[in-house]
């Protein structure tokens, strides 16, 4: 018989990845802007799983950094 709880092992999985909800509210976008993002090829690179969108966790932290990086004004680099 399956048990279709979640185990720590699929608890960690799952932290790997975001739906665009999750997404939104950790990182503080508007779910229409993740949209509109994912439909000009913007922002995050994102997939669908099943019927949901998600972005993986790491890709969301690279893009961040990314726009840090473009974005930075004056200062030192952090060491």
């Amino acid at each position: 018989m399956s048990d279709h709880t979640d185990t720590p092992a699929h608890q960690h999985r799952r932290q790997d990845w975001l739906t665009t909800a999750e997404l939104a509210q950790e990182y503080g976008f508007a779910i229409g802007t993740l949209r509109y993002w994912r439909h000009t090829g913007y922002g995050p690179a994102s997939f669908t799983l099943g019927r949901k969108v998600v972005y993986r966790r790491e890709a969301v932290e690279a893009w961040i950094a990314e726009q840090e990086q473009r974005t930075r004004r004056g200062g030192t680099a952090a060491a």
